[in-house]
């Protein structure tokens, strides 16, 4: 049954139902990992870089950087699933791309703002930040540039549990991805100023 009605699918439609089940899969997988303690994403900043680290809830980067590989996944799935269940309703193919992408982009937002609802209500807590943040190792999460140049994301270890914040390096270079890192200062309510450890010599 299978196999027939996939035969009598268009050229279109076969590659549409298979992005969008790829894609279905994907997010499967990176629900799973985020919410057994892994996070999987892409950072697409000036280099590609790839990480996959234990965290709580507020290690989840839900694409508050909008290019991630979450967000794409999460806009295939709104696209695909809504071409192929729009496709009956909607005659034109051109509005139907229109419909879909629209909604696509509506659960990337979506979903973005989710997680960092969620983000900040795990950060939230009791911390003082310009108190307990001081010190504190950790490694990059999204490369930060050079002579605070823009913003970055660390992961730092404070009161036992592993948090995500903003950062900015005085760093003549860029701090990558997984680069190990120490809090110089706190420059606001979420964002740090951070070193590089092997970064000088005692």
């Amino acid at each position: 049954m299978i196999a027939t009605w996939w035969a009598g699918l268009s050229l279109v439609m076969k590659i549409l139902w298979s992005v969008t089940l790829t894609a279905s899969l994907v997010f499967i997988i990176q629900s799973i990992l985020t919410f057994v303690g892994a996070d999987a994403d892409t950072d697409f900043n000036t280099d590609i870089d790839t990480s996959m680290d234990g965290s709580d809830l507020s290690n989840i980067d839900g694409g508050s950087n909008l290019y991630t590989l979450r967000n794409f996944v999460n806009f295939i799935l709104g696209f695909g699933w809504s071409a192929i269940l729009l496709q009956e309703s909607i005659g034109s193919v051109a509005v139907l791309i229109l419909v879909s992408a629209l909604i696509g982009a509506a659960l990337v937002a979506a979903v973005m703002y989710l997680f960092k609802w969620l983000a900040g209500m795990q950060q939230s807590g009791n911390i003082n930040l310009q108190k307990s943040a001081a010190g504190c190792e950790g490694k990059v999460y999204l490369t930060i540039p050079a002579r605070r140049d823009g913003i970055g994301k660390v992961q730092i270890s404070i009161n036992g549990a592993i948090r995500e914040y903003d950062a900015m390096t005085e760093s003549e270079e860029a701090l990558r991805t997984g680069t190990p890192i120490r809090v110089v200062d706190t420059l606001d309510a979420n964002t740090l100023l951070v070193e590089e450890i092997n970064s000088y010599t005692v």
